[in-house]
């Protein structure tokens, strides 16, 4: 893609509309809303949106009200809504072929692991759907590692984790989540897990032992909050894990592929992980696809049979990903992000004081904490009103995370929605 390109994504669905005006339309009733949830899982309490239709940065309900998304999928969305590289490519491989199971190969398998062990700096690529199994994935790849490689006893070998993680809801990944919501009530839990607190470099080494194969961290903690952990931290954990002879691996689900300014956050620190476990945009916000990334030394662990997924590295998947990466490769997007995400942090700066009692910004990705008692639903609600969407966490905070598709000027007017939600 060329330099120009991103922008003309964004301003494209920027006129098609004309950003700043409040929806209009009918917004669902609370019946209709019923009727929508009528068969479904209570384990979401979405906000009270129906939406139909989605481009660039920007989405229209079912009444023809139009939103700038500033959630963007938790990243899953980093180019936007049906980028047209990414839904061009998808296309074509819907007339040619969309799986086949990992008992044969195709076509589209070498290019997508070969292109994004390069964008990695790695040897090996092992690909998955969702980003709760590609850490799932990670955490069978690290304990292996520790009883072939390191010589830790079988079913002894143990993983530092962080509090205030979020890694995925599997049953294992909630064994040592610390949110009660995400782990209440889903016991007996997985053991061999050490947790210390996210940013206390000596917590961490001293939870180190001789069965310790692995440190499992997010570079910034994206459901907490977008925590961003104290400078030089990631580089200690780094010194860390290589004095002492364990792996770093790098949950860069939401964090990585140009979300924060970098390919992946690691990069602020100049860090490479052991393992890096990817997931959301790689899938362009097309279809599910994640993966783990890491040298021959860890990924050959797995044999055949050892471990699998009849969809992981699908041909459609690949056929995504491979353009994702290739997007990520051309460079243009990195630089936009951080640009942007500059942009965002000089606006923020300028609202008056005491509507926030605090925020972090890291590319394109910030998290807010709202003040005077208010939660983050009812901020998100009142830009919601406004034609903003957003997502609260924890209470009090909100997080936004536009595409990288977004505009100058939608920048502005998401700082300028902002300011007028806080203020109601």
């Amino acid at each position: 893609m060329s330099t120009t390109a991103p922008a003309a994504a964004g301003s494209a669905t920027h006129d098609a509309g004309g950003a700043g005006a409040l929806p209009t339309g009918p917004v669902p009733t609370a019946e209709e809303l019923a009727a929508l949830y009528a068969h479904a899982a209570h384990n979401y309490a979405p906000l009270p949106v129906v939406l139909a239709h989605g481009e660039g940065a920007w989405v229209t309900d079912t009444s023809g009200r139009r939103y700038l998304d500033a959630l963007a999928g938790y990243s899953a969305l980093n180019f936007g809504h049906r980028h047209p590289r990414l839904t061009a490519v998808a296309h074509q491989q819907l007339d040619r072929l969309t799986l086949v199971s990992r008992a044969f190969d195709h076509d589209r398998f070498a290019d997508f692991t070969g292109e994004l062990a390069a964008l990695c700096g790695k040897d090996a690529v092992l690909p998955m759907n969702t980003g709760a199994e590609a850490v799932e994935t990670a955490i069978k790849a690290a304990r292996r590692w520790g009883y072939q490689r390191k010589g830790i006893a079988e079913g002894a070998a143990r993983i530092v984790v962080a509090a205030g993680n979020f890694h995925g809801r599997t049953t294992t990944i909630v064994s040592f989540s610390t949110d009660p919501d995400a782990r209440g009530g889903y016991g007996p839990y997985t053991p061999g897990f050490d947790v210390v607190g996210y940013g206390d470099l000596a917590a961490l080494e001293a939870a180190i032992t001789d069965d310790t194969c692995a440190v499992l961290l997010e570079p910034i903690q994206g459901e907490g909050g977008v925590i961003i952990p104290p400078e030089g931290y990631l580089h200690g954990v780094r010194d860390v894990c290589d004095r002492r002879g364990v792996l770093l691996v790098a949950d860069e689900i939401q964090s990585g592929l140009g979300r924060t300014g970098r390919t992946f956050a690691c990069e602020h620190e100049g860090v490479v992980p052991d393992l890096y476990i990817l997931g959301k945009a790689l899938g362009g916000g097309v279809i599910p696809l994640s993966a783990i990334v890491a040298d021959r030394e860890v990924m050959d662990v797995f044999t055949p049979g050892s471990h699998g997924s009849t969809f992981g590295g699908n041909p459609l998947a690949c056929a995504v990903g491979t353009e994702v990466v290739r997007m990520l490769t051309e460079g243009t997007w990195q630089p936009r992000a951080a640009a942007l995400g500059a942009r965002l942090e000089t606006g923020l700066s300028a609202l008056p004081e005491g509507l926030l009692d605090g925020w972090r910004v890291r590319g394109l990705w910030a998290g807010l904490d709202v003040a005077g008692g208010r939660t983050g639903r009812q901020v998100c609600e009142a830009l919601l009103a406004r034609g903003v969407l957003a997502k609260d966490t924890h209470g009090s905070t909100i997080r936004l995370a536009p595409p990288l598709v977004i505009t100058e000027d939608e920048v502005d007017l998401l700082v300028a929605t902002l300011a007028e939600a806080l203020t109601d």
